[in-house]
């Protein structure tokens, strides 16, 4: 079961600029490995160190400052996480420590990742998140943001701002749920499915029988 997320407290980071995509939140050349394990290090790669392929930080790199460190909410533009559907940049994010990205508007399929990841994608109007970005980046460790995924509000500044979410976005994330998860909710059903069909159709659970319809083509 993946990490709830219920409510959370943490250090705020700006990315403004629009359409960061896929590639940029993890190149390609990031992704070697089989499982989510590591992905961290190679998230805004491009960006994050100076060379290519190297792991010389760039101090110019917003997450590199020590301000940010510790950083687990992301500012962005609008259309964040467009481009590819790799699910490695939601994993890449997560391991880092990125538990809410905020922005005016996301890719879909990114946005529906991070649902099954347990990281939150808060949606705001353009206009306040630069309001929000200006206050946090004039004191980063001071000024951090409080969300509140059950009361669907982010407080800053004393300043308390709602937000919609899915009723059942909303549902997996508060229960650390993943589709996996969700279905096994139902394994009562399933179980009297599976008890029912093995009745009507028992050939179909003889290890390495063939069924009717296969049988009929191969001996077509």
């Amino acid at each position: 079961m993946m990490k709830a997320f219920v409510q959370h407290r943490g250090i705020a980071a700006a990315m403004l600029r629009p359409n960061i995509d896929t590639d940029a939140i993890i190149p390609s050349r990031e992704m070697k490995r089989v499982s989510k394990q590591g992905l961290g290090e190679g998230l805004f790669a491009a960006w994050r160190y100076t060379l290519p392929g190297g792991r010389e930080l760039n101090s110019d790199f917003i997450l590199n400052q020590a301000d940010y460190r510790d950083c687990s909410i992301l500012l962005g533009g609008s259309n964040f996480g467009c481009g590819s559907s790799r699910e490695h940049a939601v994993w890449a994010l997560a391991e880092y420590g990125i538990r809410c990205v905020v922005a005016p508007s996301f890719g879909s399929i990114f946005y529906n990742n991070c649902i099954a990841n347990g990281l939150l994608p808060l949606t705001l109007n353009e206009a306040r998140i630069a309001d929000i970005a200006q206050w946090v980046s004039s004191a980063p460790q001071r000024h951090q943001l409080e969300i509140d995924l059950a009361a669907q509000t982010l407080l800053w500044n004393q300043q308390c701002e709602p937000f919609d979410i899915d009723d059942s976005a909303k549902n997996m994330l508060l229960n650390g749920l993943d589709r996996i998860d969700l279905t096994l909710r139902h394994r009562d059903a399933i179980d009297h499915f599976e008890a029912a069909d093995r009745e009507r159709r028992p050939w179909a659970y003889l290890q390495g029988a063939a069924t009717p319809a296969a049988k009929s083509i191969s001996n077509s």
